[in-house]
């Protein structure tokens, strides 16, 4: 019954992902155990379907089914802890002394351990070890269990001797046979070597803590002073509207008086020259009359008058609008401008606004070289080294191990990621539709080729010349976003979110298609597929 609950420990009934008893526990592929919601929530908010413990990854998301055995066993562990919780808890057991072995019937501690004779002796029976002369050479010390330890399991003789070679306790027989020729001293020689180095090791330890601390110290800053970055830019952000909201209402008041005066003014130079037109007509029809008249001498009297000028000159006066508001809104718009280039440089603003544009695609089985192998989901892609007897299409490679996604792209932007972790070579990118499958050809922009190479962990765009980056950390995934009408092919470390390289200026033409080449599986060596991955979702 004992060895029944000892079988019923806690630690077997913990998920290691919420760190409680199961709840409707379920096996992974792999065969680790999980709750059946910590599992599904872990791989919701992974962008790779892995086991937590082992890492192991999955190409599809298993189909998981509660496992009964455990379930059962876990209810049986809930219960025995009930019981145990309503009973009083029991008293720890003690640590037993070190009891003397020579000791018949009741046993007393004991106060010596003898490393020649391998027992240990209480005051009474040590007595023998203080009187005889051929047991007061005998090694003793305070008392210690396990004194079988120290023996050869081998020759079961006692380990006097210590193999710096091999780093080992030995005994005599040990060194002259299994050790013969090593580095062999005593357990005194070497204890007091050892010794000699532990205040260097001691500072060294010292040392490495002082260090790990101050880097913990750092890390920390660093945490604390991401944290403050929100505060201080929301801060920033919201004392800058508030001065363009005071500054507009101020603007929108300043405006508004100056259009009244100017309105005031303008509507007393309408006013004037609204009679002046009016007058002007008046005359007009008078001349008009007095040429109709016979009466030459009320004529010549009445046409001076009628056509005088009329003294105001209106040439220099008008209403003219202040330059200065213009000045004020130039300054806004430079502004705007320049905040919105400072944000377009941030990592994690072009990220999220390359993944408003993402597709979904699979791999297209029309397009892809003969030893190709596609999942059943069509999101992954390796070479599988021994050519198929595949149908015959016009649109399939037939040269190197290349396929094309099923969509493809006329207008607008696109954007989609692909996993290379453990991948030694690929080729990802873009080409036109009308690129050759028949002939084995260039990775060059004027054979319609956009793409970028991973070899090694080294990246190289194929442009004129082609360009080699070497990332900071191992590739894991590959961004590739594609403006069409902009004539771009960029290319990103998802995961460091760092630019890798960017065609611009092209021209395109022709539909655009997603390419990706595993490259030759050549002895497993490049086994690892690649992989089309989900685009996280943008909020």
């Amino acid at each position: 019954m004992a060895a029944a609950s000892s079988l019923l420990s806690e630690d077997k009934f913990l998920c290691s992902v919420c760190l409680d008893v199961f709840t409707e526990p379920v096996s992974t592929p792999c065969g680790h155990n999980f709750c059946s919601a910590c599992i599904h929530k872990y791989w919701d908010s992974s962008d790779v379907c892995q086991c937590p413990l082992c890492k192991r990854e999955f190409s599809t998301r298993p189909e998981l089914q509660v496992n009964t055995v455990v379930s059962e066993l876990t209810a049986e562990f809930k219960t025995l802890v009930q019981v145990k919780a309503s009973s009083p808890d029991p008293q720890p057991p003690e640590t037993p002394d070190v009891l003397c072995d020579i000791c018949s019937e009741m046993k007393e501690k004991a106060v010596k351990s003898c490393l020649m004779c391998l027992a240990s002796f209480c005051e009474i029976h040590l007595e023998p070890h203080q009187r005889v002369a051929g047991l007061r050479s005998h090694v003793l010390l305070d008392p210690v269990k396990n004194l079988d330890d120290r023996m050869c399991k081998t020759h079961s003789k006692i380990t006097e001797l210590y193999c710096r070679t091999d780093q080992d306790c030995i005994c005599i027989l040990c060194f002259k046979t299994s050790h013969k020729g090593h580095d062999v001293v005593s357990l005194e020689e070497e204890y007091e070597a050892v010794m000699a180095k532990k205040d260097a090791a001691m500072a060294n330890i010292q040392n490495m803590m002082q260090s790990r601390s101050e880097k913990i110290a750092e890390i920390e800053k660093s945490v604390d002073e991401a944290g403050t970055e929100k505060e201080a830019s929301v801060q920033v952000f919201t004392d800058l509207i508030r001065s363009i909201q005071r500054s507009q209402a101020e603007l929108v008041e300043a405006i508004e008086e100056r259009y009244r005066a100017t309105k005031q003014k303008a509507e007393g130079f309408l006013t004037d020259l609204k009679m002046e037109v009016a007058e002007l007509k008046s005359r007009s029809s008078q001349l008009e009359q007095l040429s109709q008249s016979v009466d030459r001498h009320h004529f010549l009297q009445s046409f001076p008058t009628l056509c005088s000028p009329v003294n105001k000159d209106w040439t220099a006066i008008g209403v003219h609008s202040d330059m200065s508001f213009e000045a004020v809104r130039d300054a806004v718009t430079l502004l705007k401008q320049r905040v919105d280039e400072v944000m377009e440089e941030l990592p994690e603003i072009i990220m999220k606004r390359m993944r408003e544009h993402a597709v979904d695609l699979t791999f297209d089985p029309d397009t892809a070289y003969c030893s190709l192998v596609i999942s059943q989901d069509g999101k992954q892609v390796t070479d599988g080294v021994t050519a198929q007897e595949l149908p015959h299409s016009p649109n399939r490679f037939e040269v190197c191990p290349e396929v094309l996604a099923k969509e493809g792209f006329t207008t607008g932007k696109f954007y989609y990621e692909v996993q290379v972790k453990g991948v030694i070579k690929c080729v990802v990118g873009v080409v036109r539709e009308s690129v050759d499958r028949k002939e084995d050809t260039l990775f060059s922009v004027e054979d319609g080729f956009w793409t970028i190479e991973l070899k090694q962990g080294i990246y190289t765009a194929y442009a004129k010349p082609n360009v080699e980056v070497k990332p900071k950390e191992e590739p894991q995934k590959v961004g590739i976003f594609v403006d069409y009408e902009g004539g771009v092919v960029s290319f990103y470390e998802v995961n460091s979110k760092s630019h890798i390289y960017s065609f611009t200026g092209c021209h395109f033409t022709e539909k655009l298609y997603p390419y990706f080449s595993p490259q030759v599986n050549t002895s497993g060596a490049n086994s690892v597929p690649l992989i089309i991955t989900p685009v996280p979702q943008t909020h």
